[in-house]
């Protein structure tokens, strides 16, 4: 049996009731459509490097440069991607202005995504 063969039916019959059920339950269109975006997001190695600092401390743009051996302008336009996707915060404290995890939210998807790549 080829892989093609693997992914389909044998026959073709429709479960009326599962379909109710996943047509009931299913999201809004604009929702699905945000949701693949912030998953996006996730998919550059730079943001979630930044995203590990973050979960160790919060720092300011000098330091993530530093540590992430990178320009403080490549280090400035993934965090206004993350700040626009509201997965960091920051805050100014004289003339320097520190970034953090938005929230623990942000601390579970990266935890979970790790635990799933992980798996045997």
């Amino acid at each position: 049996m080829d892989k093609k063969e693997e992914m389909c039916c044998e026959a073709t019959e429709v479960h009326e009731e599962l379909l109710k059920i996943v047509n009931e339950t299913m999201p809004e269109e604009t929702e699905l459509y945000d949701l693949a975006e912030l998953f996006k997001v996730f998919g550059d190695s730079t943001r979630i490097r930044i995203l590990f600092v973050l979960f160790e401390a919060e720092v300011c743009v000098c330091d993530l440069a530093q540590v992430l051996n990178m320009t403080q302008s490549a280090i400035s336009h993934q965090l206004k991607i993350l700040r626009q996707n509201k997965l960091v915060k920051s805050r100014r404290d004289g003339k320097s202005i520190f970034y953090s995890l938005a929230d623990d939210h942000v601390r579970t998807i990266i935890a979970q995504g790790r635990e799933h790549i992980r798996e045997d």
